[in-house]
């Protein structure tokens, strides 16, 4: 028997102001499920509290507990949520979420947003509700900002009228006098091929960024999650590897997790998620891997433990460098194998630097293979004004912060 499309994804809101609101999954399995739900409900600004997941390998229940915004669009989050689980199908005449009924997804649509309008801090911050794929923003000496931004709309009606009409009258309401102009056009194919950034970076930047890839466990603070106790076992269960994980919470945590597990291929049959006290959480997963097996090969556990507590430690690479006379920071966000990364990661620097008051004077970003793995850098060239600039190291403390959600 098929599962009505609703019902594949529940969304029960708290029965007591305050309390979480509990998200219910019923579909077919597959492996990075976990990843894909996850990453949408971090893009959605919220955080997973509690989750209980349990899989017999073909079909899956999936429970999470998640806490956050106040206006969100709870009917988008199922409706995403729903994209991104396999489909099922029935035989009787009810119309069923089926797969035969689904076209393979196009790419979205790429517009250029232009808008110029007298510098004020905080800008960047305002373009939050469009993905931004690539950003080219500079200050011009007279104090007005010249944006050029490659985008695509998530809710795909960009091209429609009254949503470009409605984005528009929101950035101007939002900027107010200090705007000049705006425009958004939909670009052409060889402009949005365009729109990818080089793979070619800097060796300053990219030996800047393997600086920050092997992390010393033996060392908290500014740049890492501190202490991290992860255990493998294989005598608990017949056929299943227990993964037991105890860390300090952040935000994306289990997205973080899901994602280095969909990237090994491995399969969770049953996991359990709780934050604790004191920012502190733990998990239980009983994985398997690809061929239905669990992990017994030593040097396996070892790559898979040591990728687990690199991405726990430090999810992304924060750092403030100097560029002869110009700061600039560098930020870098690791790229699941199935090409997509972390949500939110440009909205958080903007908010960070908009709270620290410091302007931003250009900004790229840009995806380069660095080593084996693909990232997703921000390079943004700082505009610290004419007054006593910040030490580098409250910089970078104070972006890491709201990219972890400890502002």
């Amino acid at each position: 028997m098929g599962i009505l499309q609703d019902d594949v994804v529940i969304i029960r809101q708290p029965d007591k102001e305050g309390g979480p609101t509990v998200i219910t999954v019923n579909c077919p399995d597959k492996t990075g499920l976990g990843c894909d739900l996850c990453r949408i409900i971090l893009f959605f600004g919220l955080s997973i509290v509690r989750g209980d997941v349990s899989t017999d390998g073909k079909w899956c229940y999936i429970v999470l507990w998640v806490v956050g915004r106040e206006k969100t669009r709870w009917s988008l989050l199922k409706k995403r949520l729903i994209g991104a689980c396999p489909s099922c199908s029935s035989a009787s005449g009810i119309s069923y979420y089926r797969s035969e009924l689904q076209q393979p997804p196009k790419p979205p649509d790429v517009f250029l947003l232009k808008f110029c309008c007298h510098d004020r801090r905080g800008l960047l911050h305002e373009v939050i509700e469009l993905t931004i794929k690539k950003v080219k923003v500079s200050t011009t000496p007279d104090g007005k900002v010249m944006d050029l931004f490659f985008i695509t709309d998530t809710r795909e009606l960009l091209h429609t009228p009254k949503r470009r009409d409605d984005t528009i009258q929101q950035l101007t309401d939002t900027l107010k006098d200090a705007l000049i102009s705006i425009e958004i056009e939909l670009v052409g194919p060889e402009i949005a091929a365009c729109s990818q950034a080089s793979s070619f970076l800097p060796t300053a930047i990219t030996e800047d960024i393997f600086n920050l890839e092997l992390p010393d466990p033996g060392r908290g603070g500014v740049f890492t999650s501190d202490s991290i106790s992860i255990v493998m076992d294989n005598l608990l269960s017949p056929s299943h590897t227990l993964v037991q994980i105890m860390c300090q919470d952040h935000k994306g945590l289990l997205y973080d997790i899901m994602r280095t597990l969909k990237d090994y291929n491995i399969q969770i049959s049953y996991g359990r998620f709780m934050t604790k006290p004191r920012g502190k959480c733990e998990l239980d997963l009983f994985i398997m891997q690809a061929d239905g097996k669990k992990i017994v090969d030593s040097s396996k556990q070892k790559s898979l433990s040591a990728r687990l507590r690199t991405e726990l430690l430090r999810p992304l690479k924060v750092t403030v460098v100097s560029r002869g006379p110009d700061t600039e920071l560098l930020v870098a966000n690791p790229v699941e194998l199935s090409d997509k990364g972390r949500p939110l990661v440009f909205h958080d620097i903007t908010l960070a630097l908009k709270m620290l008051g410091i302007c931003i004077f250009s900004a790229e970003i840009g995806r380069h293979a660095i080593g084996d793995r693909e990232w997703e850098v921000y390079r943004i060239l700082l505009d610290e004004g004419e007054g006593s600039p910040l030490p580098r190291n409250k910089i970078e403390k104070g972006v890491w912060n709201m990219l972890m959600g400890w502002e």
